[in-house]
């Protein structure tokens, strides 16, 4: 791990702490894990698309038409 500054506005600065507080985490930790899942998250997306679109195409039906 390593140690990174960050600056912000009082106001969100108390705003963080309290969400931190929420989940029983440092703020330091609680940031970190949301930077984590930001990073990821983009991956997933793609991931998730791909396998969509090499499914390939398929018919679908009018509402109210077997």
């Amino acid at each position: 791990m390593i140690n990174v500054t960050i600056s912000m506005d009082e106001e969100t600065a108390r705003w963080v702490r309290v969400e931190a507080a929420k989940t029983g985490k440092s703020v330091s930790r609680w940031i970190g894990e949301i930077l984590a899942e930001r990073r990821t998250g983009g991956d997933r997306y793609i991931q998730a698309a791909q396998s969509f679109l090499e499914r390939g195409p398929y018919k679908i039906g009018l509402a109210g038409r077997a």
